[in-house]
């Protein structure tokens, strides 16, 4: 008899987390399990690429409710003369317009505005794992009945006093939790230390033979520009640390460098991005290509690629670029050092502009270098499937 599985996650926009969801879904044995999603946000991207054994549930009522105009929610509660809904739409409103708050502040207002209207699932599951922090550990933790309950873990995970008590009673609910990479489980710890018995290691799973033929599907740069072409993809946000991004593109183009700097995402600092452009003549050098579902003909086709960001829990991109043979130069965040040898197989660097343009300006003069790091790159282990042994020891 086939196990029931529910996975929960926010959306399936591209970022890493959704993209290691999806390979982990592509490689499931659909003969043993029998596997639903659900999803707070619909739309994304990479739903296309959810394998059809997987069921996609329908959205909850109350996310249907949450993308109506405020006209038509109002009209909607009259109709129905039931006003729980727009009393907690509000109340989470004005909430988090009060002052600028972290993703986990967010998430627990959320929760506190929204959560008695928001329905349970009537099915029971044998496993039920939220596949990313906050509002899915929430939803699987009160509104999910099942045998075994996981939480994957996969950002660095600081946060204060007020989030740690209000977190930890949904994380008593678990079963087992699930770090992305070492790092991100030995920071989980300091701010959980009482779970530390309960919480495992397993690393975003990439699948090198899935990579490599997407990158010879679809589309990638279109212009014919024959200068170097550098790439970084993430969400437009202050993890990803654009402002850092953004200081070493000028300084590439103060020093006369030709080069073009392609970004693949989007965010909320996208209008401040797109302004620093403006103001900083860089136009025709840092240029936003708003979310492609299949970023792998960019990765392949680029010189270098570039992270730099603040923290990560694993790094996907990274570990894709690096299966592309791709050269990387990135920050020093807490979880680098799980798949990056500096000098190796790319560069590492201080968190800081300089640092970063001086990284991308060694690969590109020092020609010994880059084709040292490109040869490490081919005969660097390629992918980590072995992952998926962990995933079925732990759902037993």
């Amino acid at each position: 008899m086939k196990k029931n599985l529910l996975f929960v996650i926010d959306s399936l926009d591209v970022a890493g987390a959704e993209k290691s969801l999806v390979t982990l879904l592509s490689l499931l044995d659909f003969s043993e399990y029998s596997v639903d999603l659900m999803l707070f946000g619909h739309g994304g991207k990479l739903e296309q690429l959810v394998p059809k054994e997987v069921h996609i549930l329908p959205p909850l009522n109350y996310i249907k409710f949450s993308t109506l105009s405020i006209k038509e929610a109002i009209s909607y509660s009259i109709k129905k003369f039931d006003f729980k809904w727009i009393q907690s739409r509000g109340r989470y409103s004005i909430g988090i317009r009060m002052k600028k708050y972290s993703h986990p502040q967010k998430a627990r207002i959320f929760w506190q505005s929204v959560s008695h209207v928001i329905e349970s699932n009537p099915k029971h599951y044998d496993i039920a794992i939220s596949y990313a922090q906050g509002v899915p550990t929430f939803y699987v933790a009160d509104k999910i009945a099942a045998d075994k309950k996981f939480a994957w873990v996969n950002v660095t995970y600081r946060i204060d006093e007020k989030e740690q008590k209000f977190q930890k009673r949904f994380y008593d609910q678990y079963n087992g939790i699930v770090a992305v990479s070492d790092s991100t489980k030995e920071i989980f710890i300091e701010t959980f230390p009482q779970y530390a018995n309960k919480i495992n290691v397993i690393y975003d799973i990439n699948n090198p033979q899935l990579i490599s033929q997407m990158a010879d599907m679809g589309e990638g740069f279109n212009d014919d520009y024959d200068g170097i072409r550098i790439l970084t993809i993430g969400r437009l946000n202050h993890q990803k640390g654009y402002d850092i991004t953004l200081a070493a593109c000028r300084k590439l183009k103060e020093m006369g460098v030709k080069f073009r700097w392609y970004v693949l995402g989007k965010g909320p600092l996208q209008e401040e991005i797109e302004q620093y452009i403006k103001e900083y003549k860089l136009t025709e050098h840092l240029i936003l290509l708003g979310v492609k579902s299949n970023p792998y003909p960019y990765i392949k086709h680029s010189d270098i690629y570039v992270q730099t960001s603040r923290f990560e829990g694993f790094g996907l991109a990274l570990a894709e670029a690096r299966m592309l043979n791709v050269p990387v130069v990135t920050t020093r965040f807490d979880a680098v050092f799980n798949q990056m040898v500096d000098g190796k197989n790319g560069l590492v660097v201080d968190m800081n502009g300089v640092a970063v343009c001086d990284g991308i300006m060694k690969i590109i003069k020092d020609k010994a270098l880059r084709e040292s790091i490109v040869n490490y790159l081919q005969l660097e282990k390629k992918g980590n499937i072995e992952e998926l042994e962990k995933f079925y020891e732990l759902i037993g």
